[in-house]
């Protein structure tokens, strides 16, 4: 009796088990089941998704594409046109420096043939000068009656210019001897050379 008691726990206990392994089982494989499922909607939403998001993603990114490349020529064309600009200012600026230095030399010659004209000039006023005070000084020398003939075949202008630049007293005794007329025409020419110049 007591053997048969204890065989029945183990059936019970047995039975229990197997019913429990069964439920578990159970649970084991409707879990799986169901997350089998989820997983094929989900892989069947994503199939049937994919095709509409990768076409909007290929259209967005075609027309990234597009806009990428109309930019990049749009800029390939703007360096282009920055360099050629670029290159015509250094061809302007070479021309300028050419042109720059083309006048630079110019004006260096301008400058030497002026002093070498001043020089000239300063050497002719020079001579003049020294052969009018020279002339003067022989006229100044001579006997008063050999002078005043000369003075007397002179233009009175020129006469006059020589008798500004003589001694008082070498003027006066040439003067003399001259007919009134010239005497007369030279003192009026002597007289009114300062009559222009300012008093004040």
């Amino acid at each position: 009796m007591a053997r048969s008691k204890k065989r029945q726990r183990i059936a019970t206990r047995g039975s229990v088990l197997l019913i429990a392994s069964l439920f578990l089982a159970s649970a084991a494989l409707r879990i799986s089941l169901g997350a089998n499922a989820a997983w094929a909607e989900n892989d069947f939403a994503r199939e049937l998704l994919m095709p509409a998001a990768q076409q909007a993603a290929d259209t967005q990114d075609g027309g990234t594409r597009a806009e990428m490349t109309d930019l990049l020529t749009a800029l390939q064309m703007r360096e282009a046109a920055v360099t050629e600009r670029e290159a015509q200012l250094q061809v302007r600026a070479k021309s300028l420096e050419v042109a720059h230095k083309e006048i630079e030399r110019r004006i260096e010659a301008l400058e030497a043939a002026e002093q070498r004209l001043s020089a000239t000039l300063a050497l002719a006023d020079t001579a003049a000068e020294d052969d009018l005070a020279r002339l003067t000084a022989v006229y100044e020398n001579m006997k008063p009656k050999e002078a005043a003939a000369l003075f007397q075949a002179m233009e009175p202008e020129f006469a006059a210019g020589f008798l500004a630049r003589m001694r008082p007293d070498s003027a006066a005794s040439i003067m003399a001897g001259l007919e009134p007329q010239n005497a007369y025409s030279i003192s009026a020419i002597l007289a009114g050379r300062n009559a222009g110049a300012p008093k004040n």
